[in-house]
């Protein structure tokens, strides 16, 4: 009797386990299959109309925990939001050099920031924006934007260099 209870007990874990294991792997599933995936275009240089898919973005792994200031759900960015940041990233002589290299604006984001008063106010804004700038194939920037003080304050620049060899 006590090693069919064992066994009993160790099926009942195994089970549990199993589903659990499932439960995760149907998450990571249904969280990569809700993130917006793009295909940027580099026809033009202002062209990131097609990024957004009617202008909702979705918020996954990258908007702050599970979503701008970490809410999650989809945010509509209005096209004068967008112009803005770009026209403000287009001042800056870095940014015009790399128009100048063949880089096209890809996508604009805003970085979503939420302050909870004493009172319990909630206020939420997009003070800052990331715009990603890519190369062809080969290089990809990501330039970081004050839209409050309208001005650049970062940008990265990755590269990339194939050899192939027969």
């Amino acid at each position: 009797m006590i090693k069919l209870e064992r066994k009993t007990k160790t099926l009942i874990i195994s089970a549990a386990t199993v589903l659990t294991i499932l439960s995760a792997i149907a998450a990571i599933v249904y969280a990569n299959a809700t993130t917006n995936t793009t295909n940027a275009t580099t026809d033009f240089a202002y062209d990131y109309g097609n990024v957004f898919n009617g202008a909702n973005m979705h918020f996954g792994r990258h908007g702050g925990g599970c979503g701008p200031g970490g809410f999650g759900g989809t945010v509509t960015v209005s096209q004068e939001y967008k112009d803005n940041v770009i026209n403000i990233a287009m001042n800056d002589t870095d940014v015009q050099k790399l128009i100048a290299e063949g880089y096209n604006v890809t996508d604009v984001r805003p970085i979503i920031s939420s302050t909870v008063e004493a009172d319990g106010t909630v206020t939420t804004k997009a003070t800052t924006a990331i715009i990603t700038m890519e190369l062809n194939t080969t290089g990809r920037a990501f330039v970081k934007v004050d839209v409050t003080q309208a001005k650049v304050t970062e940008i990265e620049i990755f590269t990339r260099t194939v050899i192939e060899k027969s």
